[in-house]
C-alpha cells in the first residue's frame, strides 16, 4: 500500500513539474510576442511644424499613440526618410515641392493632410513703397522650382515682371518675358534665403515668416504679400503610397487636423500661418 502511495505522489509531482513548464512555456511565448506598434514617426525641418506635432501628440495619446517628431536641419533628407521608409510620415513641405522631389528621385509620397498656409512674399530692407524700387536692382528668390514659380508669379501679379503666357506657378527665371526694371534675379536655397535681406544691392527677397523669425521680421513687414491661392502651397502631413490607409496616418491626420491645432494658429500665428483645413 505504501508502495502504491509513492508511486502515485511520484506520478503527481511529474504531472505538476510538466504543467508548471507548460505555463512558463506559454508565458514566455506570450511575453515575446511583438506589441502592436504605437508610434507614429514624423520627420520635420521646421520649428513651426515641431510645435504643432507637440499638439497633435497630446491628440494622438487619446487614440493610445505617440508621434514622435524626428528632427532634420535641411529641405531633402525629411523627404529621404520617409521614402525609405525610416519614418511614417514628414510634415515640412507643400505639394508641389514634394511633387518635385518625386518626379527626381522616382518617390511615391503624398499629400495626406494639409494643415496651414503660410503668408509669403517680398520684403526689402530699404524700400517701403513698390513705386521706390530702383532699376537695376537685386531680387532674391528661391532655387528651388516649385518655390521659385510661387515667388515669380507674386512679382507677375504685381506687375513688376511679366511672366510667359499660360506658366502659373510654374514660371522659372527662363519664361520672364517682361523686365521692365531690369531686375536682376539671384537664385539662393531657401534655408539661406533670409541672411539675402542685409545684403547690398538686394532690393527685394522672398521669404516664408518660418525663415524670417530668425531675423526678427513678420508679414507685417512685407513689402507686399501673396494673394491667397487656395491652398495651392499648404504646408502639409506627407505619406507613402504604401501607408496612406494604415491606422498611423488616420490617427496623424486627425491629430494635425484638430481643433487645438486650429486655435494654435488663430491665436499663436494669426498673421503669418493660416489654418488649411
Amino acid at each position: 500500500m505504501k508502495k502504491r502511495s509513492k508511486v502515485l505522489l511520484s506520478l503527481l509531482g511529474i504531472s505538476l513539474l510538466l504543467a508548471g513548464c507548460g505555463a512558463k512555456k506559454e508565458a514566455t511565448k506570450e511575453s515575446s510576442a511583438p506589441k502592436e506598434d504605437k508610434v507614429i514617426k514624423v520627420a520635420t525641418a521646421l520649428d513651426s511644424s515641431e510645435k504643432i506635432l507637440d499638439i497633435a501628440n497630446k491628440e494622438a495619446e487619446k487614440e493610445g499613440y505617440k508621434i514622435e517628431v524626428v528632427r532634420v536641419n535641411d529641405n531633402v533628407q525629411y523627404n529621404k526618410l520617409l521614402n525609405d521608409k525610416e519614418v511614417d510620415a514628414n510634415f515640412s513641405q507643400h505639394g508641389p515641392y514634394m511633387e518635385e522631389f518625386n518626379k527626381a528621385n522616382n518617390g511615391n509620397l503624398v499629400i495626406a493632410q494639409k494643415v496651414y498656409d503660410a503668408r509669403v512674399g517680398f520684403y526689402s530692407k530699404d524700400y517701403k513703397k513698390i513705386e521706390d524700387i530702383p532699376d537695376n536692382g537685386k531680387v532674391a528668390i528661391p532655387n528651388d522650382a516649385s518655390n521659385q514659380g510661387r515667388a515669380l508669379a507674386i512679382l507677375d501679379e504685381k506687375g513688376l515682371i511679366k511672366l510667359k503666357e499660360g506658366v502659373g506657378f510654374n514660371g522659372t527665371v527662363k519664361d520672364i518675358v517682361e523686365n521692365p526694371k531690369h531686375f536682376e534675379f539671384i537664385e539662393i536655397d531657401l534655408l539661406n534665403l533670409a541672411s539675402a535681406y542685409d545684403e547690398k544691392g538686394i532690393v527685394l527677397v522672398y521669404n516664408y515668416p518660418t525663415y524670417l523669425t530668425k531675423i526678427g521680421l513678420t508679414p507685417e513687414d512685407a513689402l507686399f504679400l501673396e494673394k491667397p491661392n487656395d491652398n495651392h502651397y499648404a504646408i502639409s502631413v506627407a505619406a507613402r503610397e504604401d501607408n496612406i490607409d494604415s491606422e498611423k496616418i488616420k490617427v496623424l491626420k486627425k491629430s494635425v487636423a484638430s481643433d487645438a491645432v486650429r486655435n494654435y494658429l488663430k491665436e499663436e500665428h494669426g498673421e503669418s500661418l493660416v489654418p488649411s483645413f
